[in-house]
């Protein structure tokens, strides 16, 4: 087995239950990417956030998830928006909303903040959030990000690698040891620490190989890109993570398509693939997660009003999540 030279093997934390599939969601307003934003969302604000939030937290979702981007080019605004709420500003306005729901950040740009600030963001968010955050990471994509702060955008890949690692040490440890060679620093006090023992997880994002390699080697979970339980890259993951930490385990998630609980109405248009019909229906087209091994569905529901949106959560909760519950 090829160790990694700055995570042990057995530096893992898991979280996801292993008697059943548990189910996610990625929060709407928080985020509008003209792609995928519906129409209600652009005038939303923190009252429906903290709606959708309570209605994922009652209908026994695992997580509720925000993402992440610090600015947005003028040639990418047409398709992303400008719209992005600061990820550890809202999971934070989160924690005192909620109660149970875990927090996931849903993907932080690890390597555009120093390890200590993102350790310290996240153990702050553990300690606020009576020990929920789950700290999703990935490598970004935008490369005007990068520039904006003096990071080339080319060595992103060793650079979130570097800071995942560090963020890690962070913590693990009130006086981590980081070994750089961008982030170099030792004897330093980093409070307040965690709730979650030894640390909140830390599960890593994408699809790509590179983001593949980057879970197996460093993370408690992972994160695809790609809609489905893949099962091509699920075996390319099991093998890279017996090669890097041999025997360690990793909690598993994926993206599944629009859902959307019962008859919609003959006005709604549905987006294309959209898993429409009776909770059994709906039930049945996330078999095949289960069956792939995966441990966490993120999941998705267009809706036209916030009432909707809600009352398709709660719908999922008490008729859907009962049949998955084996």
């Amino acid at each position: 087995m090829t160790t990694s030279p700055i995570l042990p093997p057995d530096d893992v934390v898991t979280v996801l239950p292993d008697d059943r599939m548990v189910f996610g969601m990625q929060l709407p307003i928080q985020s509008q990417s003209t792609l995928y934003v519906e129409e209600w969302e652009r005038s939303a604000g923190p009252d429906e956030l903290a709606r959708v939030a309570l209605a994922c937290e009652a209908a026994g979702f695992f997580y509720v998830g925000v993402c992440d981007h610090t600015v947005i080019p003028g040639r990418l605004a047409p398709a992303m928006g400008t719209t992005w709420y600061d990820t550890v500003a809202t999971l934070g306005w989160l924690a005192a909303v909620t109660t149970t729901i875990r927090l996931l950040s849903h993907i932080y740009v690890v390597a555009l903040r120093h390890p200590l600030r993102s350790a310290k963001e996240f153990a702050t968010l553990d300690k606020l959030s009576n020990g929920r955050i789950i700290c999703g990471v990935g490598a970004g994509h935008v490369p005007e990000e990068f520039e904006a702060i003096g990071l080339a955008f080319a060595t992103r890949g060793a650079a979130t690698d570097e800071a995942i690692a560090g963020l890690a040490a962070g913590l693990n440890r009130e006086f981590p040891d980081l070994p750089g060679p961008r982030w170099a620093a030792s004897g330093l006090g980093l409070g307040p620490r965690p709730i979650q023992s030894p640390r909140p997880p830390i599960w890593v994002g994408g699809s790509s190989p590179a983001a593949l390699r980057r879970a197996a080697r460093f993370a408690d979970g992972w994160l695809p890109q790609s809609l489905g339980p893949n099962v091509e890259l699920l075996a390319t993951l099991r093998r890279l993570r017996d090669e890097w930490r041999e025997g360690a385990p990793l909690d598993i998630g994926a993206i599944a398509n629009s859902c959307h609980v019962g008859t919609a109405p003959s006005s709604f248009e549905l987006p294309p693939g959209t898993v429409c019909g009776p909770a059994e229906q709906v039930a049945e087209s996330m078999l095949p997660f289960a069956e792939a091994g995966v441990g966490q569905v993120q999941v998705r529901f267009p809706a036209r009003t916030v009432d909707e949106l809600c009352d398709q959560i709660a719908a999922f909760g008490s008729e859907v999540l009962p049949l998955l519950s084996g």
